[in-house]
């Protein structure tokens, strides 16, 4: 783009920005002639998809800002009247919306109660910081027509967020998305866009306490609630819920990890706010061995995750999602849960195995509980990222407080039983094989680096992979009888599986790898285990070399 043009084009856009903040970025650019900046500011527009919006706060279509949340919720109200226009009782749809507390997350929310007020709906908002998971509950206890989300999850601090939820609670799927992004697109100017300043409702505690009196669904009456906890919110919103949610249940309050305890959307104790990421569960480690309990328990920002670590040995260990996900399926198992049991392609075939012991059903999906929420006659679903969803019944998207409640009361079962968490698996491991999952992660700042990755893998497919043969390659852009299209690779091979995937949330290329080891006897664990150990190594070294990264 020209110099000039581009220049215009910042001028037209700070015409017509209404926060003092982007307006004063963006100025300052303008007059400093920074044109590289100006130009990744102006080079399209942040696209709207099935995670809605998520990107870096700033100034300009690119970034994430008032101006681009009033237009993304102007294309949604324009879908809603489309759609949706009406309630069941037939008064205008309700539109409910929820916040986290990243910069920015109550202005945008404000926006967007603002917005559908003045396109002739109803609109509903939180009245403060609260999990997600909250307000997926809030959609269909309220009867609503959708919700939305402002968060970025677990992303960096200078990230935020647009998450969308039809009627039926669930996060969308296309062709909504798309349908959603034309509207978008079509909105002609901000000024085109009614935005009154009052007109929507603020919701009380009610609605949250609908949400802790549902919890109840999640524990069996009766149980033991013993196991002691300590507990992180890793700077984000759902401290508060929980200890009400684990006190309603009667379980011992979680000792609290204070420095992290807190929302501080500048998450200054870690690199990256996430139980999974290096060193973000330091501190909750250093207070575990201070206090010693059963179970370490952490939320992402937004509480729609949830993370546990265990005592192994000397020290403690982060369970991974999946060790997490077939925990609580053997838990729902023995509890005599019915229904099906679903999970994202790049999660652990060991829940097919479970649900297949019990005679349940199973089911895989494309990656998101946009995805695993829909199953029909849905029971329990995870994906191995630390999502949950236990109660579908009450939340249809992954709940990092109602996870933590059932984990918390199989740990205390197990307690009382003289066992551990560590000690199922063990079980899990002997009457299933030992199914061993990791992750090679590649974060990029130039999202080419993906495209040619996945264009490399496509062009020149391994045919063998840590010494095993490749026994089936899908390229999943083309769908299967199970599964709508979506960019991925999935390799087949004797005693592993390998998918791989860009990241819709983060500009990463993620390859999920599992391996399964049979195992005997108890005894044959610990060998097992290194096998296990050594041949996802070389997948890795393998998968790299393959696809260039």
């Amino acid at each position: 783009m020209q110099h000039d043009a581009l220049i215009a084009q910042a001028q037209a856009w700070l015409a017509e920005d209404p926060d003092p903040d982007t307006r004063e970025e963006l100025a300052r650019l303008i007059d400093a002639g920074d044109h590289a900046e100006l130009a990744a500011r102006f080079a399209g527009t942040l696209q709207f998809g099935t995670a809605g919006l998520r990107g870096e706060l700033g100034a300009g279509p690119m970034r994430m800002n008032r101006s681009v949340v009033i237009r993304a919720a102007a294309g949604l109200a324009a879908y809603l009247r489309k759609h949706s226009p009406t309630g069941a009782d037939g008064t205008p749809g309700l539109v409910v919306i929820g916040y986290d507390a990243r910069h920015k997350s109550a202005d945008f929310a404000r926006d967007t109660a603002a917005v559908m007020t003045g396109a002739g709906l109803r609109a509903a908002v939180l009245d403060r910081p609260l999990p997600t998971p909250v307000l997926a509950f809030a959609i269909r206890h309220l009867g609503a027509v959708a919700g939305v989300e402002v968060t970025a999850s677990h992303n960096p601090p200078r990230d935020n967020g647009y998450k969308v939820y039809l009627g039926d609670g669930s996060q969308i799927v296309p062709p909504a998305d798309a349908e959603i992004a034309a509207e978008i697109a079509a909105v002609p100017a901000l000024s085109t866009v009614d935005r009154p300043t009052e007109g929507w409702e603020v919701l009380d505690d009610t609605v949250l306490d609908a949400y802790l009196a549902r919890t109840d669904a999640v524990l069996a009456e009766g149980s033991p609630r013993t196991a002691r906890t300590v507990y992180t919110a890793m700077h984000g919103v759902g401290k508060d819920v929980l200890l009400a949610a684990f006190a309603r249940a009667g379980f011992p309050a979680p000792v609290l990890v204070a420095e992290q305890a807190e929302p501080d959307p500048e998450f200054p104790t870690v690199a990256f706010p996430n139980p999974e990421e290096p060193g973000a569960m330091d501190l909750a480690f250093a207070k575990a061995r201070e206090t010693d309990p059963d179970l370490v328990i952490a939320n992402d920002p937004d509480a729609d995750r949830c993370a546990a670590a265990v005592k192994d040995g000397a020290d403690w260990r982060m369970l991974r999602g999946d060790e997490v996900g077939a925990l609580l399926a053997a838990h729902l198992v023995r509890r005599g849960a019915t229904g099906t049991f679903a999970e994202s392609i790049v999660s652990s075939s060991l829940l097919g195995r479970i649900a297949e012991k019990a005679g349940l059903p199973y089911e895989e999906t494309l990656t998101g509980f946009k995805w695993i929420a829909r199953v029909e006659g849905l029971r329990y679903g995870y994906e191995e990222a630390l999502g949950y969803c236990v109660d579908p019944d009450g939340v249809r998207d992954k709940d990092g407080i109602t996870a933590a409640l059932l984990l918390t009361e199989l740990a205390s079962e197990l307690k009382a039983e003289g066992r551990t968490l560590l000690d199922l698996l063990d079980d899990l491991a002997v009457e299933h094989g030992l199914h061993a999952t990791d992750q090679l992660s590649v974060r990029v700042q130039d999202l080419s680096l993906i495209a040619s990755a996945m264009r490399r893998l496509r062009e020149q497919p391994p045919t063998e992979l840590a010494g095993l043969r490749v026994t089936g390659a899908e390229d999943l852009t083309e769908g299967t009888d199970a599964l709508p299209p979506t960019d991925g690779l999935r390799y087949t091979l004797d005693g592993a599986r390998v998918v791989v995937r860009p990241s819709g949330t983060e500009p990463k290329l993620k390859c999920y790898l599992e391996v399964v080891v049979p195992v005997a006897s108890r005894e044959d664990l610990p060998g097992a285990r290194s096998t296990a150990t050594a041949l996802l190594e070389r997948l890795k070294q393998d998968l790299s070399v393959a696809a260039g990264i």
